[in-house]
């Protein structure tokens, strides 16, 4: 996979962080733990002076909250409290789920990917792009397919060539990087989606809709407007507007290629780059009907 973003991931255990030199290291994207658990009190002492100075120096940024639930419920708790501490900025990258506690090691697959659901879904459903961070192991033997379907995972794996699987947004390759800025070590990782434009074209995790004439984006009630993200599902895919029986089915992720609803499909394409280029014969990938579209 193409690399399009290198980033870091912190916490308070990195301290005080000098932003301006690790922008002019590289660093591309940071994500901040903004705390952990339910209860007031457990928010990272570092998220808010991370988040201002990151993006004071134009880094992208993310968060993810660590999770110590036993439970559904305990999940939704832990929702609503990262929603509480991330409430009012923006983040160009997901806010993940971080799963890794000791106390869910004991919890079957179909317990742990019901807490990851809670959680994702309490987020996703206040508009936020949410992804789930998780170790080799567990990833591999944690989490029910559906869970994969669903959410986009951050792989954590300590390791120049990884083997897992399972397609990934992000992966973070090492707890051991050096980076000018951060006294000590620090976790180093890599981002293969185009996040930034994601969020803005969808107007989540704090981002205007494009479709909000005020954001200069598509027509308000445009319901797949040019350059949205969509998900296909062994979805079937058409040659035409008016094809009778679909040519093939993809799964994955795509783009809405102009907006325009032709005979109940909108063309879709591979890269958010080739929205709306010429010639169509060779930037779309096929025609979809709106029902399947999400």
């Amino acid at each position: 996979m193409e690399i399009l973003f290198k980033g870091i991931d912190v916490s308070k255990w990195q301290g005080a962080i000098d932003w301006k030199k690790v922008k002019q290291a590289g660093v591309q994207f940071a994500m901040l733990r903004d705390g952990f658990g339910r209860y007031e009190g457990q928010a990272d002492e570092y998220f808010e002076q991370n988040y201002k100075a990151a993006t004071e120096a134009g880094i992208h940024v993310g968060a993810y909250h660590f999770s110590y639930a036993k439970t559904v419920e305990q999940a939704r708790a832990e929702a609503a409290y990262c929603k509480k501490l991330i409430a009012g900025k923006t983040f160009s990258f997901p806010i993940a789920y971080d799963v890794e506690d000791s106390a869910q090691a004991s919890l079957s697959k179909a317990e742990v990917s019901a807490i990851v659901d809670a959680f994702c879904s309490e987020m996703e459903a206040a508009g936020y792009y949410v992804c789930v961070y998780m170790n080799l192991s567990w990833l591999n033997s944690k989490l029910t397919d559906d869970i994969f379907k669903k959410y986009d995972i951050w792989l954590a794996h300590w390791t120049d060539r990884t083997s897992f699987a399972r397609s990934y947004g992000m992966w973070q390759y090492t707890s051991d990087g050096a980076v000018d800025g951060i006294s000590g070590r620090v976790d180093l990782d890599y981002a293969y989606k185009n996040y930034p434009n994601i969020m803005r074209q969808n107007g989540l995790n704090g981002y205007p809709r494009e479709s909000d004439p005020a954001s200069g984006g598509a027509a308000a009630g445009a319901a797949f407007p040019a350059r949205r993200m969509v998900t296909l599902e062994n979805t079937p895919l058409y040659v035409s507007s008016t094809a009778k029986t679909p040519a093939a089915r993809k799964t994955g992720t795509f783009y809405i290629y102009d907006g325009k609803r032709l005979n109940g499909r909108y063309r879709i394409t591979n890269a958010v780059d080739r929205c709306g280029k010429k010639p169509v014969s060779e930037n779309v990938t096929g025609y979809v009907d709106e029902s399947d579209l999400r």
